[in-house]
């Protein structure tokens, strides 16, 4: 029988502090601690943020362990997101698998945050088939929005991604151009799902097969809104449901339009998509009929492996450490990290 490989996983590259215990594939803890003091805000505070991560990491860490039903003893690597993210958050998760790492005297393994999202999808699941090798992974969050096509664990290329803004910031300005609170993507989902995807017409961005341009959709909503509210100042809140279907329908077409340009250009119709985003209602929908109606094969991660979480980051330490491939204790955070770069 396998040894088990206990891995523990530290995420801190924005606003969650998480820590998860892995063994061998499987997940046996995955514990998040939300920041809601950002909230109030309308967006994430870095300084707030990394302060909140040295209060949060400590206790999350401790539950992931106790959860997981082992002690620090039994951990075989600790595995932290290196980069990208928020440099301060970065500094707190580093510094604390550094230390944890030197005083059990165990490896440390830095995992490429973006690398992780797609890798989420080899953490073993009761029924979840894993995609095999090449795929192509539509990665969507509120900081990236890129299709990638992944040849191996760790070797991955940029087809195409954004310009501009992210997949999730188009959701985010959106909503808060309607008045909603942040994090808005998922209270337009909630509208979306009451309303008609067709009754407003959005024009989409005119860019490369397989590239994205967020930033002139979300000045057309702002203009279409503030034309409309002038009209009628009740306009958002007489059509609040139909404006969140049409933003979705549009945001959505645009990113299914370049994964049909993506599968055109590579021959691979095994899809999978990864990060926040990817718990959006229509995305998901839309690629399974997708299977049907193309006859691609989908790969659509568990919600609680869509956003910021340890678990990602325990499975991709996981497939390092079967590797060897460990990190030096000088090992720095990176804000600025490509998905196609090794940590």
């Amino acid at each position: 029988m396998k040894k088990p490989v206990y891995i523990l996983g530290i995420e801190s590259s924005c606003d969650d502090t998480s820590a998860s215990v892995i063994c061998n594939n499987k997940v046996q803890s995955n514990v998040v601690a939300n920041q809601v003091i950002h909230s109030k805000y309308g967006g994430v505070v870095p300084e707030l943020a990394s302060r909140a991560h040295q209060q949060n990491i400590v206790p999350v860490v401790q539950q992931a362990i106790e959860q997981a039903g082992i002690t620090k003893e039994n951990l075989s690597a600790i595995a932290f997101t290196r980069g990208p993210g928020l440099m301060g958050s970065l500094l707190v998760g580093t510094s604390f698998a550094k230390s944890l790492a030197l005083g059990l005297q165990i490896p440390l393994i830095d995992v490429n945050h973006m690398q992780a999202h797609i890798l989420s999808h080899f953490i073993e699941d009761d029924g979840k088939k894993m995609p095999p090798f090449p795929f192509i992974c539509l990665t969507i969050s509120g900081g990236h929005t890129q299709i990638v096509k992944v040849t191996n664990h760790f070797e991955m290329e940029v087809l195409g991604e954004t310009i501009d803004d992210a997949v999730g910031e188009a959701f985010d300005k959106s909503a808060k151009i309607l008045g909603l609170k942040y994090p808005g993507g998922p209270l337009i989902d909630k509208h979306a799902k009451l309303g008609n995807p067709k009754a407003f017409q959005f024009t989409k961005p005119k860019v490369g097969d397989l590239d994205f341009s967020f930033s002139g959709l979300k000045t057309g909503i702002l203009y279409f809104i503030q034309k409309q509210v002038r009209i009628n100042p009740n306009f958002i809140e007489e059509n609040l449901n139909d404006i969140c279907a049409s933003i979705q329908y549009t945001i959505v077409e645009i990113l299914m339009d370049k994964l049909k340009n993506a599968v055109k250009q590579t021959g691979i119709k095994h899809i999978a998509i990864a990060g926040g985003v990817s718990a959006n209602s229509e995305i998901r929908a839309r690629l399974q009929l997708a299977e049907k109606h193309f006859g691609w094969t989908t790969y659509i991660p568990k919600f609680e492996y869509t956003t910021d979480n340890a678990a990602m980051i325990a499975i991709t330490g996981y497939l390092k450490y079967l590797n060897n491939d460990y990190s030096d204790v000088s090992v720095t955070a990176k804000a600025r990290l490509k998905v196609s770069e090794n940590a």
